[in-house]
């Protein structure tokens, strides 16, 4: 590109990583490698109300996972550090100076019940809430009495009073914002910790970030940061705002409507490769085939790599769906091979199971997995009896308890009869005949049969799991059944 890239996020460690985290980690990656540059962990952690000490670790974890792992950041090493906001605050104390010095910021020594009562009087005048700047009437002597008698005091950025601030956005094109309706807002706080605006924009120029992706809700926000950039005669870096995840009812994604946390992701058996495909088409997609074809919905993150540009980002806010996450994952789940898919099971598997038998289970279940943590759910009764159910379950829809018990006895005796190796094709074929003798459909037979096997009328392929059962734990099952119908 003729510059040197540097890409960043620095979500800020307050609980469980977000999937807003990796969908923005997964396109700043994507173009900073794509154009040979890095890619950046930044912790934004000067809000210390919600800071949870376990985030920053768990954060790198879930990238990791993801396969979305930084080039600096904490932990990881980088030129740049330290990657920690708190770690950095005599760099925003000493450029709020530099900005006060610059007449482009001042101290306010206002209290919250001054600032509370202001913001009721400008509400019952119906005005909009913003900052009467009374503190920046105040004369350098009384600046100066204030600061000798310790008062507390924040420091505001001085905005212009007229005309417009425009940026160019990669995405959305030119955006101008008029002056008069910025406030003065505060830069550094009382405690000497930095707001997220000064902060940002210190820490992107000091790392020399070239490009800010972040997601479309700070597009209100970059007026000031543009306006701080030209304060402090800093070159503005590029900026692209991705569009926000929502929910279903188009609101911003939010735990309080839909799973947000990437360790629940994980947990329930999500892979990391369908996860990095789902977040890619938010937004995005691929472009179409040298073809003309369609572009595809199954890709990896090399491809993402590889062909990722701002232009094809729609604007329209992508619907985080949960369900179209579960098709993609079903169908990543398929394209493993039975022993990569056994491996992958291994944290999902309770201790003492028979290897051997997950290994001929892996092959029957694959096609009706959609995530690893339903490995158990599906085939439980595979690794011990079969759920209890009530004797009528056994009942075929039109049939009587008596056809049912005539059906399964037939049913066994023909099983009985089937010579060693224990295998389905040869017995389906012999059961069909006998459903025919019966004057069954052979569905009812077979379900007669499902239910005794498994203990439910819902199961993976009847005869795949009678095979894996084997001859002897098969009829036992059968066994038990015709003694409920007795």
């Amino acid at each position: 590109m003729g510059e040197r890239v540097r890409l960043r996020i620095a979500p800020s460690p307050t609980g469980d990583p977000h999937v807003g985290t990796a969908y923005m980690a997964l396109f700043n990656r994507a173009f900073a490698h794509r154009h040979g540059g890095q890619f950046i962990l930044r912790i934004e952690d000067t809000d210390q109300t919600r800071y949870n000490e376990t985030s920053v670790g768990e954060i790198l974890e879930s990238l990791r996972w993801l396969g979305l792992l930084p080039d600096e950041g904490p932990g990881l090493g980088g030129e740049y550090g330290p990657y920690v906001q708190t770690q950095r605050s005599a760099l925003y104390k000493e450029q709020a100076e530099v900005l006060i010095e610059g007449g482009r910021a001042y101290r306010c020594f206002c209290t919250k019940e001054r600032l509370d009562e202001m913001r009721r009087e400008q509400t019952a005048r119906k005005e909009p809430t913003h900052y009467d700047r009374t503190c920046l009437r105040l004369s350098p002597e009384e600046i100066e009495r204030n600061l000798q008698e310790g008062k507390p005091y924040v420091v505001r950025i001085r905005m212009p009073d007229e005309g417009t601030t425009t940026f160019t956005d990669l995405i959305r094109g030119e955006i101008s914002f008029e002056n008069r309706v910025l406030d003065d807002a505060v830069l550094l706080k009382s405690d000497g910790l930095p707001v997220y605006h000064l902060a940002v924009v210190v820490d992107d120029h000091f790392m020399e970030i070239s490009h800010v992706v972040r997601a479309e809700e700070w597009i209100s926000s970059t007026p000031m940061h543009v306006l701080l950039y030209q304060a402090f005669g800093w070159e503005l870096p590029k900026f692209a705002h991705m569009p926000l995840l929502r929910n279903a009812d188009r609101s911003k994604i939010s735990k309080r409507k839909q799973n947000t946390s990437l360790k629940w992701y994980k947990e329930q058996g999500f892979l990391p490769e369908a996860m990095i495909n789902f977040l890619a088409l938010m937004g995005w997609s691929m472009p179409k085939g040298e073809d003309g074809s369609e572009p595809p919905e199954i890709f990896s993150y090399e491809d993402v790599e590889r062909e990722f540009t701002f232009e094809r980002v729609t604007t329209s806010g992508p619907v985080f769906d949960i369900v179209k996450l579960t098709n993609i994952n079903g169908k990543y789940i398929r394209m493993l091979s039975d022993e990569a898919l056994y491996e992958r099971l291994q944290p999902f598997l309770p201790g003492g199971l028979d290897e051997e038998r997950v290994r001929k289970v892996v092959p029957v279940i694959k096609d009706r997995l959609t995530r690893l943590g339903e490995f158990m759910e599906l085939t439980e009764f595979l690794f011990g009896p079969p759920p209890d159910y009530d004797a009528e379950l056994l009942v075929p829809k039109k049939g009587t308890r008596e056809t049912a018990k005539e059906a399964l006895g037939r049913a066994r005796q023909t099983l009985e009869g089937m010579r060693e190796p224990w295998a389905h094709e040869e017995w389906e074929n012999e059961l069909r005949g006998l459903a025919e003798e019966l004057g069954m459909k052979a569905g009812d037979l077979f379900m007669v049969l499902r239910v005794a096997v498994t203990g439910s009328k819902v199961s993976p392929p009847l005869f795949e799991v009678m095979e894996v059962l084997g001859k002897e734990e098969t009829l036992a099952r059968v066994d038990a059944a015709l003694a409920k119908l007795a």
